[in-house]
């Protein structure tokens, strides 16, 4: 195991204090030995060296505040947080106004998931030091976490005050500011963020965002691309790199790293949603479909991709495939009667018309009966006349629901084995301007002969 960036710059600064001290100057060869090799190891990273090396540190140096303060972080970097505490709270009954000790101890809290004590603990902090960093950084996170947005950024503005250039507190500050739509303030953080590490991608991702949102597509590419540059391996950024591509029309570039974030994160549904949705979007039926297909087995709730694939699936003529995904929607959302009526109409391509009564009869019980959907749901249960629906649709003003229920009209007739009547009303489907609702992409598909 190796100690994190962070933890190795507290030691070595812990090192630099013991060495700058009275007892450093005055100690042995063997205790400067001691120090020289502690130095050594921490600066390769390795916990594990360092540990053992704290098992022959000499005896005048064990009573060392900010060696045993090292020891404990050490310890906790390595997971073993009951050694740690015993030192913590040891060094606490010695200083207990001591803000290093404080904080020791609030990380040992936090590491245990003690958060009443963590509290106590950088509360009395606070109360030394109201600016502290460390302690308004925990207290901001916190409130990150919770979403509390406003209260957040005001820690990590705190934070701040103490220490301008901790650039820990400035992204906090930067990210809770873009969730607060303050932009001036986040894009402010994250631009001095990079003066003081300019490759400090989580800054470069947050700006590129914000060229996106202003339509700057082409400088959001090289904020999110020089973040990719710097942290590969992170799937959020080919997540964002997929989206700016797909906003200007590049497909094969948002499949590419749509690809990539797939890759970095195989359990995560939204890769495979994104995919299917840029390969839907060219009439690239079949990956769409088995991508669609992976996004229902990493998230079963995500009931769009459900009725993607229930099109998908009736348009190349799968209706109990179809039916089956059309159910797990409408059990998702009861309240959209079009996926009981797609339920309805496979049912009866099928050739079970009792199943369809079955179903429909339940799914018309609390309807109005003057309501389009009781009445189109009454056609394919009873599958004998279309005269209500026909006049009460040719009449309707609203485009998207006279769109909609011409369709299952065109369904009607195509089930009644009446193609012409059926591509007539499918043929008035696709006359709607600026249609939404799915039924006219599958008018479409079959008008257009999409495979």
């Amino acid at each position: 195991m190796k100690a994190s960036k962070k933890t190795v710059l507290f030691v070595l600064m812990a090192l630099f204090a013991f060495s700058g001290s009275h007892a450093a100057l005055a100690a042995s060869n063997a205790e400067m030995q001691f120090v020289q090799k502690l130095d050594s190891v921490l600066s390769k990273g390795s916990l594990e060296d360092a540990l053992i090396l704290f098992e022959s540190m000499p005896a005048n140096l064990e009573e060392d505040v900010d060696l045993k303060s090292l020891h404990a972080s050490l310890l906790l970097s390595a997971g073993k947080t009951v050694d740690a505490e015993k030192i913590a709270l040891l060094l606490l009954q010695k200083e207990p106004k001591n803000i290093d000790i404080l904080l020791l101890n609030a990380m040992v809290a936090k590491q245990k998931k003690n958060n009443v004590k963590k509290q106590q603990y950088l509360k009395q902090i606070l109360a030394i030091q109201p600016n502290n960093p460390d302690a308004n950084i925990e207290f901001g996170n916190e409130q990150a976490v919770k979403r509390n947005y406003r209260n957040a950024r005001d820690y990590y503005l705190k934070a701040i005050k103490g220490d301008p250039q901790n650039i820990e507190a400035l992204f906090g500050h930067g990210k809770m500011s873009y969730y607060l739509q303050r932009d001036d303030d986040s894009k402010k953080s994250f631009n001095k963020i990079l003066e003081l590490e300019p490759n400090y991608a989580p800054a470069l991702s947050y700006l590129a965002k914000f060229e996106s949102e202003s339509r700057h597509f082409k400088k959001a590419v090289e904020y999110i691309s020089k973040a990719i540059e710097i942290d590969p391996t992170n799937s959020e950024y080919y997540f964002d790199l997929g989206n700016f591509n797909r906003q200007v029309g590049k497909f094969a570039e948002a499949e590419k790293a749509w690809k990539k974030a797939t890759q970095l994160d195989p359990d995560y549904f939204l890769g495979y949603a994104y995919l299917a949705g840029v390969y839907d979007e060219q009439n690239k039926l079949d990956p769409a479909y088995e991508n669609y297909k992976i996004v229902v087995q990493k998230n079963p709730n995500y009931y769009y991709a459900y009725e993607s694939i229930g099109m998908i699936a009736r348009h190349k003529g799968n209706y109990d495939e179809a039916r089956k995904a059309f159910e797990a929607a409408y059990n998702a959302n009861p309240n959209n009667t079009s996926y009981a009526l797609m339920i309805a109409c496979c049912w009866q391509k099928l050739k079970k018309p009792q199943e369809c009564k079955k179903f429909t009869e339940k799914a018309m019980k609390n309807l109005d009966r003057n309501s389009y959907e009781y009445l189109a749901l009454r056609l394919i249960h009873d599958m004998t006349g279309d005269s209500t629906l026909t006049l009460k649709v040719q009449s309707e003003e609203s485009k998207k629901k006279k769109g909609k229920y011409l369709y299952y009209l065109a369904n009607y007739w195509d089930l009644k084995g009446n193609q012409s009547l059926a591509h007539k009303y499918y043929a008035e489907v696709l006359d709607i301007q600026g249609a939404d609702f799915f039924e006219y992409r599958l008018a479409e598909w079959l008008e257009k002969g999409v495979e």
